[in-house]
């Protein structure tokens, strides 16, 4: 893809990548009805979905604007005035002058994710980058954002974000260079992607502590995990791939949590349903025995029903309750 505009001013940004989460649907929306059919530059999207839902989103940007949108297609050239969607359950990722799609691991708990595709323009296009932050929950984007600054790219955040934790995290770590409201990006897009790359120092990375391992296990893989902090963002990856800012890590393990405390319910009603069977069938002198263990088992799961539906704690009575005891004979 040529990184030309005319011949005339030499070289300009060309490649411009979107990142939103929560409420990206809207912006999505304002921003690509307000651009002209004959951008010099590429869009490319990523908008967190589960894949049941993500399918039809190049479709709606299609029809919102001038500007033909399609779902990414590994291999396919980089042409300008175009828009590529990320496909469902896959990372959309840049080579020079293609589009490649990967089902690499997930990040902060998403796939497609923010990251990876600003990574991968600022790996391959450096300083002819516009990485645009969007409305959203927690961290995602900002890593991506670190290395498209790092690469002389220019940084636009969302200043009016409906959801606005993705824009505060690239705030709090990246140097941004336009933060504007929504309605305000459409026309600067236009004249970031129309300009010169003006001249600059050679851009700096951000601070970056060496990895160290880490005790906290991937909540994807259960695999081994290193920490790094680079430009004050904490981040955990494992030896998979996997990668987790604080706030996605805490949120994957919140969910896994929540699972082996369903899973330990269910184990406690199905015990209890075996003792009330021996309680039945067997030994006629063991049946009270069994019948308390029963009783025993359906107040343990209770207990721990009524903390993940109610939030409530376990007082020092009811967590000794709970400690294991086998059934003497």
């Amino acid at each position: 893809m040529s990184s030309s505009n005319g011949g005339d001013l030499g070289p300009h940004r060309d490649i411009v990548v979107i990142g939103a989460s929560a409420g990206g649907l809207g912006a999505l929306r304002e921003i690509v009805g307000a651009l002209p059919a004959d951008l010099p530059a590429a869009l490319f999207v990523v908008m967190h979905s589960v894949p049941e839902h993500g399918s039809r989103l190049a479709e709606i940007l299609s029809g919102w604007g001038p500007l033909p949108a399609h779902i990414a297609v590994h291999g396919e050239r980089i042409r300008p005035g175009q828009i590529y969607v990320s496909p469902n359950d896959n990372h959309l990722t840049l080579q020079r002058d293609f589009v490649r799609v990967t089902r690499g691991p997930k990040e902060n708990g998403h796939r497609p994710a923010v990251d990876p595709l600003f990574r991968t323009a600022a790996r391959m296009y450096g300083n002819r980058v516009v990485g645009v932050v969007l409305t959203g929950n927690l961290t995602c984007g900002t890593e991506g954002l670190m290395a498209i600054k790092a690469g002389g790219g220019a940084a636009v955040v969302q200043s009016d974000a409906e959801f606005p934790g993705m824009p505060q995290s690239a705030r709090a770590h990246v140097e941004i260079d336009h933060l504007v409201r929504l309605a305000q990006i459409p026309e600067l897009l236009q004249r970031l992607v129309s300009e010169p790359i003006p001249d600059q120092a050679e851009a700096e990375g951000p601070h970056t502590v060496a990895p160290r391992s880490s005790q906290i296990v991937c909540p994807s893989c259960q695999g081994s995990m290193t920490e790094t902090i680079e430009g004050g963002l904490l981040r955990y990856r494992c030896h998979v791939g996997h990668a987790f800012s604080v706030d996605s890590l805490l949120g994957e393990q919140s969910e896994a949590l929540e699972a082996a405390l369903w899973a330990s319910v269910r184990a406690l009603e199905e015990s209890a349903q075996l003792a009330d069977r021996l309680a039945n069938s067997g030994d006629w002198r063991l049946a009270p025995r069994f019948r308390d263990k029963a009783a025993a088992l359906r107040h343990h799961a209770a207990l721990v029903q009524d903390v993940l539906l109610h939030g409530t704690t376990l007082d020092a009575e009811d967590s000794e309750a709970l400690e294991p005891r086998s059934l003497e004979s």
